[in-house]
C-alpha cells in the first residue's frame, strides 16, 4: 500500500476513545503512520486535507464480514468488498470462512491474504473451527494462526456438538486468539426462514424460534464459565441472549458480543411484503428485541457493532421463500448506527466510535482502533449531521440486497484514509 510522505488533516473534531481525545485538532501523518495530534500545525511541509466541519476518528473495524471469495465471486470478491468497506469508513475487516473451499487450510488462508494486499482495506481472515465446517474434527489451530488466521468460527452454522465446542474453546484459548460462535440450534430452527411469531403465522411460512439462539448462547456461556476460557457471541438478535450475556458479564465470564444495526432498527413486520432483502440469519425479531439490543449497546452488554455483510445476487433474492439469508451493510453501517443510537437514543458519539473501531480491535487483537503516535494512519472523516437517502444502485459492493434502500439516514462518511493514502472520497461532497 503506497502512501504520501507527509499529510496533515486540518481542523477536524478528532475523536479517539483509545486516548480519551475529543477536540478540534490537526493530525500529522508521516510515511503512513500517525506522527502526532497537534492543536495547530502551521508548517507548509505537508499535503493538507481540509477537514473543518468533519470528525476524524480511527478507521472503523468490522469483525464480521462475508467477502464470498474464494468460490462465490459473482456475489462479491475481495476487491469489491474492500471498496464497499472503504466507502463505509472501514479500514479493517475480518472475513468469515464459509467460502468455497472453506477456510480450513493454509492454502485458502494464503489466497485471501495475498489477494488482499492490493485491496483498499485491511483484511484479516477468520478460519473454521472444524474441518469442512462439519462440526466434527478440529482444524490445526496453531498452524492456522501462524499463517494468518486471527480468530476461529464456523459462522454460517453452529458447532452442534457441545463436547467438540468445549474442546475447541480450550485449544483456541491456549493458542491465544478468539473463538466466535454462531448461536443457532439447528434442531429447533428446522426449516424456518423468518422469526417465529405473528408474522410467520400470518404469512404461513416456517418460523425461526428465538429459543434456537438463546439456548446456544446459554451453552457457550456455560462452557466459557466452567472452562475459564472465552467466547465471542456473533450477531445477537434476541432480548434473551442480551440478558444472558449481561448476567454472564456480571459474574465475570469471559464473554463478548456483537450485533448489527438492523437488529436495533427493524422488526419482522417488514417481512409482510415478502421482500427477501429483509431476510437474514438470525432474522429480524420483534420490537421488544430491538429495545433490548439498543439497551445492550447503551449499557455495554454488547461490545461491538458489525455488519454481517452478506452479498447475494439479485436473482438469488427474487424468490422470497427460496432466497438465501443475508444482506449487505458496509456502506450503511455507520449512518444507520449514528441515526439510531446517537441521534435517536442519545448515545455519545465517542461511544459509537468505541464500539465501531476501538473495542472490536481489542476483541480480535487487531492493530487498529487508535490514533496514537506511531499507529497506522487508518482514519475515517465523517459528517455526523449530514442527512442522505440510501440508493443501493450507487453501492460499491456487488450486492444490492439491503433493507436500507430508500431510507433517510444521518451521518455520512466523506473520506477514508488507509496507511496514509486516501482510498475513498464521497463524490457527493
Amino acid at each position: 500500500m503506497d502512501n504520501i510522505a507527509k499529510i496533515v488533516i486540518k481542523g477536524a473534531r478528532v475523536i479517539d476513545p483509545s486516548q480519551n481525545i475529543d477536540k478540534v485538532s490537526d493530525i500529522l501523518i508521516s510515511n503512513g503512520k500517525i506522527e502526532k495530534i497537534v492543536e495547530n500545525y502551521d508548517k507548509d511541509d505537508a499535503e493538507v486535507i481540509n477537514a473543518e466541519g468533519l470528525c476524524a476518528a480511527p478507521g472503523f473495524v468490522d469483525i464480521h464480514v462475508h467477502l464470498r471469495d474464494p468460490g462465490f465471486t459473482y456475489k462479491e470478491d475481495i476487491y469489491t468488498g474492500c471498496m464497499s468497506a472503504a466507502a463505509g469508513g472501514f479500514t479493517s475487516i475480518c472475513c468469515m470462512p464459509n467460502t468455497k473451499p472453506v477456510v480450513d487450510n493454509v492454502e485458502t488462508l494464503h489466497y485471501i491474504t495475498e489477494k488482499a494486499k492490493d485491496a483498499v482495506c485491511r483484511v484479516y481472515p477468520i478460519a473454521t473451527i472444524t474441518s469442512g465446517m462439519k462440526g466434527e474434527s478440529l482444524v490445526d489451530f496453531e498452524t492456522m494462526k501462524d499463517n494468518g488466521a486471527i480468530a476461529f468460527s464456523d459462522d454460517g452454522r453452529p458447532v452442534e456438538n457441545a463436547a467438540v465446542m468445549l474442546e475447541a474453546m480450550k485449544k483456541i484459548y491456549n493458542v491465544g486468539v478468539p473463538v466466535i460462535s454462531h448461536c443457532e440450534d439447528l434442531s429447533i430452527i428446522a426449516n424456518g426462514i423468518i422469526n417465529k411469531g405473528k408474522i410467520s403465522e400470518k404469512l404461513g411460512v416456517p418460523g425461526m424460534d428465538r429459543d434456537s439462539e438463546d439456548t446456544i448462547t446459554a451453552r457457550e456461556i456455560v462452557l466459557a464459565e466452567t472452562s475459564k476460557t472465552a467466547i465471542h457471541i456473533a450477531h445477537v438478535s434476541t432480548k434473551g441472549s442480551v440478558q444472558l450475556i449481561r448476567e454472564a458479564k456480571a459474574r465475570g465470564v469471559k464473554v463478548t458480543a456483537e450485533t448489527a444495526p438492523h437488529y436495533a432498527m427493524f422488526t419482522d413486520k417488514l417481512l409482510e411484503n415478502k421482500d427477501a432483502n429483509f431476510r437474514m440469519n438470525p432474522p429480524l425479531r420483534e420490537q421488544e428485541d430491538c429495545e433490548a439490543i439498543i439497551q445492550g449497546i447503551i449499557d455495554g452488554t454488547i461490545d461491538a457493532i458489525v455488519t454481517d455483510h452478506a452479498p447475494h445476487s439479485a436473482d438469488e433474492k427474487k424468490d422470497f421463500h427460496k432466497a438465501p439469508n443475508g444482506i449487505v451493510g458496509l456502506e450503511t453501517s455507520f449512518a444507520a448506527s449514528n441515526t439510531k443510537f446517537v441521534k435517536e437514543r442519545g448515545l455519545d458519539l465517542n461511544r459509537l466510535v468505541w464500539i465501531m473501531s476501538t473495542r472490536p480491535s481489542q476483541i480480535l487483537n487487531l492493530p487498529a482502533g487508535t490514533l496514537k503516535n506511531g499507529a497506522n494512519a487508518d482514519i475515517v472523516l465523517f459528517d455526523p449531521d449530514k442527512c442522505w437517502t440510501v440508493d443501493s444502485s450507487k453501492f460499491y459492493t456487488k450486492g444490492r440486497n439491503t433493507p436500507f434502500d430508500g431510507i433517510k439516514l444521518v451521518g455520512k462518511v466523506e473520506i477514508t484514509i488507509l496507511n496514509g493514502k486516501t482510498v475513498f472520497v464521497n463524490q457527493d461532497r
